[in-house]
């Protein structure tokens, strides 16, 4: 019965892939999961996925992290959310904060000015090079000229 089921699963997805010429992630999730839980290993769902949905199939590295996650509990077909790049705004508040720092201590360096601010390096340079148009010249912070 589940080798009728696996085949009917398998020739629905294999027309959807003809009929739209592509076959959505869910998909291929759902089918790596039906195989997981007949006790397939990897490699063998691998190998079906490839003679039934040819150059849709997902690579064996994609097979074996949804075999991982399956291992761990995670049968979710949905995509989870990604964090993305964090949402960092320059405002003038910062811009002026880097500027007393600045004043202060000619000499400081980016890496305290961030680890006290709380946002990435990157940013802080980004901020001192282009809004505040200095340039560090022997280890102090001079404007450009």
């Amino acid at each position: 019965m589940c080798r009728i089921a696996s085949l009917f699963l398998l020739l629905r997805q294999k027309r959807a892939c003809q009929a739209t010429r592509a076959i959505s992630r869910t998909s291929r999730r759902e089918l790596s999961s039906f195989f997981f839980l007949q006790d397939k290993a990897p490699n063998e769902i691998h190998t079906i996925l490839i003679k039934t949905l040819e150059e849709h199939a997902p690579s064996y590295a994609i097979v074996k992290s949804m075999v991982a996650q399956f291992k761990l509990g995670d049968f979710s077909t949905c995509d989870a959310s990604r964090p993305g790049r964090p949402k960092t705004v320059t405002t003038p508040e910062i811009i002026d904060q880097f500027h007393e720092l600045i004043l202060e201590d000619s000499r400081i360096s980016a890496k305290p000015i961030a680890r006290n601010q709380g946002i990435s390096r990157e940013l802080v340079g980004s901020i001192i090079h282009e809004d505040l148009d200095m340039r560090k010249s022997y280890a102090k912070w001079l404007p450009k000229c």
